[in-house]
């Protein structure tokens, strides 16, 4: 199994160690390759907004950067972890750059069955927001999740926080290895379940063929199925898909 981890900080430090320590304890569980990619060794330009990849296809994107290449990476692995440190309250601007450089992917998921976690570092305080928010990006592009650690690395580091950290890391290693051995598909909470069924049916009402989302959802059968892999709803939750369809309808109509 292949794990990559993408690091959203240009010091080789704390975020960038403690992903490179989650890594070497995935790898000490077994049947573990990695790779670091610190993403300020790449080319990534800024969103613009034109959207073109989502009406029209990624691939008319006007941008030339590295985008397609870290993406080449997510494909060929298993699983990935977001590390980044607290910046101003958020992930630092290079992950962010990073994540809206794949932003269609949110209107057309494609990572089920992979596994993702994220790592914050931080100083002091405000880091739970952003593992939050890495934790929904990893949802909503279909990744398996394992809800992301947040580490204090306030300077100078103690050794009781140092010791700390490890042992925080270790743990969520361990947690992560059982889930991406399993490669699983798990059944959809309601509210993934709501958000898939309304956003289909709404875009099979109000979009059509010249849209990328359109085509994409025809191409994967998303229009006639359950939920975007198969898998078995029990009774109540597919009167609620039912119900999430038609509210849909009413909405788009």
């Amino acid at each position: 199994m292949r794990v990559t981890a993408f690091v959203g900080s240009a010091r080789k430090k704390h975020t960038y160690q403690a992903a490179e320590k989650f890594l070497k304890h995935l790898q000490s569980l077994g049947d573990v390759e990695y790779e670091i990619v610190a993403l300020n060794d790449y080319n990534l330009k800024i969103c613009r907004g034109c959207k073109l990849c989502l009406d029209k296809g990624e691939e008319l994107c006007p941008l030339r950067d590295d985008r397609d290449i870290l993406m080449e990476k997510i494909e060929q692995s298993e699983g990935v972890l977001f590390a980044s440190p607290n910046y101003s309250f958020q992930v630092s601007g290079m992950m962010k750059v990073f994540l809206d450089r794949f932003g269609y992917l949110f209107h057309r998921p494609q990572y089920f069955g992979k596994t993702c976690t994220s790592i914050v570092a931080q100083g002091i305080y405000g880091g739970k927001k952003i593992v939050k928010y890495l934790d929904f990006v990893g949802n909503a592009l279909g990744f398996t999740l394992v809800r992301g650690l947040v580490i204090k690395t306030l300077e100078p580091m103690t050794e009781k926080a140092r010791i700390r950290n490890e042992k925080a890391i270790e743990k969520q290693a361990r947690k992560y290895h059982a889930k991406l051995r399993k490669q699983e598909y798990p059944k959809p909470s309601l509210f993934k379940l709501m958000l898939y069924r309304m956003s289909r049916t709404s875009m099979k009402m109000m979009l059509d063929e010249k849209y990328r989302d359109y085509r994409y959802f025809t191409e994967m059968g998303w229009f006639e199925s359950d939920y975007y892999y198969p898998v078995k709803l029990n009774l109540f939750k597919r009167t609620m898909g039912r119900l999430f369809d038609f509210a849909a309808r009413k909405m788009a109509a």
